[in-house]
């Protein structure tokens, strides 16, 4: 039977309202973002057809899956956190908080999985496989489809499967490999809280190791219309926009990085 990834940008955090903003670490939602979530509780309409919920484990991520599928979660289940769904910057905003203070947040709450949050998952500096660097996106991206195509393969059972995966905008891009919309002014072409359908163009993964996803064509018409998507080469295009902006924002902590390795390396020696 068919497996649907419903793909849902979080909503409204407090970086989101200035530039300023994004030296929050770990921001929480805003009040309007809160807002989002009621709106997408009630506009969604497969609530009942959930078998799993998961989630960045950034703070707004979380609250975002929790608020938007109360209903899943009231019938007992849990979001799980995938540290390879965190966002792609570096910067405070981007970064999330130690495993013990999200533990202490949500533990309580009784509807969190943080098994998979370990230490050292919010080290987004040079050495990490979280650095914003583009092989390394790419890489995490494709572990993360990996791993939901594996999530079904080892839940088993018949009938249909429906994922609730909420992340962030820049990194949906990568998690889909569609750049139509980027804007490199604001990271992403998502709205706060906007959702897609997709499902693996490979369910079996036989011929598929990249685990690569497509959107529904309900989930584009719903959106977009009879409009046609972007060309191979628009797509490679917009994609090198990215790669650039990456470079330029973040490429001297990657020469910082790369020095600091080589001296390692020559210190051994």
């Amino acid at each position: 039977m068919p497996t649907y990834i419903h793909l849902v940008r979080h909503a409204q955090g407090y970086h989101n309202l200035s530039l300023v903003n994004h030296n929050i670490p770990d921001p929480d939602l805003t009040p309007l973002g809160k807002e989002q979530c009621a709106t997408l509780c009630r506009n969604f309409h497969f609530h009942d057809k959930i078998t799993h919920l998961v989630a960045s484990p950034m703070r707004r991520t979380l609250y975002t899956c929790l608020l938007s599928f109360e209903p899943a979660v009231s019938s007992g289940k849990k979001v799980m956190a995938l540290p390879d769904l965190q966002e792609v910057s570096n910067l405070p905003c981007d970064i999330g908080s130690d495993p013990t203070k999200l533990h202490t947040e949500f533990d309580p709450l009784g509807s969190v999985d943080l098994s998979l949050v370990t230490e050292g998952w919010n080290d987004k500096s040079f050495a990490s496989p979280y650095f914003p660097d583009m092989r390394k996106l790419e890489s995490r991206a494709k572990a993360a489809r990996r791993w939901l195509r594996d999530l079904v393969a080892k839940d088993g059972g018949d009938g249909e499967r429906h994922i609730a995966v909420v992340t962030h905008g820049g990194f949906l891009h990568f998690l889909t490999q569609d750049w139509d919309g980027m804007r490199a002014d604001v990271g992403t072409g998502w709205k706060n809280t906007e959702y897609r359908t997709y499902e693996f163009v490979d369910p079996t993964g036989e011929k598929d190791a990249d685990a690569r996803l497509r959107e529904t064509k309900v989930s584009w018409r719903a959106r977009r219309g009879s409009s046609t998507g972007l060309t191979e080469t628009e797509q490679r295009e917009l994609k090198c926009v990215v790669e650039n902006k990456l470079r330029d924002e973040f490429g001297a902590t990657a020469q910082e990085g790369e020095a600091e390795k080589r001296d390692d390396e020559a210190a051994v020696e």
